[in-house]
């Protein structure tokens, strides 16, 4: 079975993409079971996945990524998009920013990869999908919603918030994003030769930057802001990438 496209739905997003409805779909792959929503969307097949599982009960260190690459491979995606929620690095970039991711620093040290048994060196010049970060630029703007074109990923281990000498020492690392799972995600989908864009979604400066202790309730509560506009950017980019040869 081929899908047109994938999408991962973060905090707060991937609830509502399991609500739009499908069909329940099982895709098995060497590194265990991917479950998620088949869609038929404007024409088009998209393949939903709550990246946390239904109810949020799955933390960023045990989501299984290899099994979301190889499905998504294996589906044959033109195309996977996500969404992440992050802390700003930057008080110019407040909750409710929103930012194709351009670059990551994978700090999360889980050493994932899809090669263990055989010496494969992709490529990471480009980071994250460029036709994928095209496709969410080119549907923010039809749609009239503002996404910034550059940003760098830091991807931490979680699940605890970072402490304020470490968002010091990632700000020195050039970081603008600090998150637990889309580095994860973009090394696997490349090693697994899917174009994989990230649209981040700012919750809250991080700490030391914010005047107040963080909390997973505002990341939930601007997530409940800005999903809705989130939701219509990837599925309008779904549309764009679909139509792609």
């Amino acid at each position: 079975m081929l899908v047109d496209v994938g999408i991962i739905g973060g905090t707060g997003i991937g609830d509502r993409l399991l609500k739009l409805g499908g069909t329940p779909l099982a895709v098995p792959t060497s590194a265990g079971i991917l479950k998620g929503r088949l869609l038929f969307h404007e024409g088009v097949s998209v393949f939903l996945i709550g990246r946390h599982s239904a109810g949020h009960k799955v933390p960023p260190h045990h989501v299984n990524f290899r099994a979301m690459a190889l499905g998504m491979k294996q589906l044959g995606v033109k195309g996977c998009l996500a969404t992440a929620a992050v802390g700003s690095l930057r008080r110019d970039w407040p909750a409710g920013t929103m930012v194709a991711c351009s670059d990551f620093l994978d700090l999360t040290y889980r050493n994932l990869t899809l090669f263990d048994r055989e010496v494969v060196h992709r490529d990471f010049t480009d980071p994250f999908g460029p036709r994928s970060r095209k496709a969410i630029l080119a549907s923010a703007a039809d749609l009239g919603n503002t996404v910034l074109p550059e940003g760098v990923y830091l991807g931490a281990n979680g699940p605890r918030y970072e402490t304020p000498v470490e968002i010091d020492l990632y700000k020195n690392f050039k970081a603008d994003l600090v998150g637990m799972t889309a580095s994860s995600e973009a090394i696997l989908m490349r090693e697994a030769e899917v174009d994989y864009a990230c649209l981040a979604i700012v919750t809250n400066l991080a700490a030391g930057i914010s005047d107040e202790p963080l909390s997973h309730e505002e990341v939930v509560d601007e997530m409940n802001r800005s999903g809705e506009r989130a939701v219509n950017i990837l599925l309008a980019a779904a549309k764009k990438l679909a139509v792609l040869p």
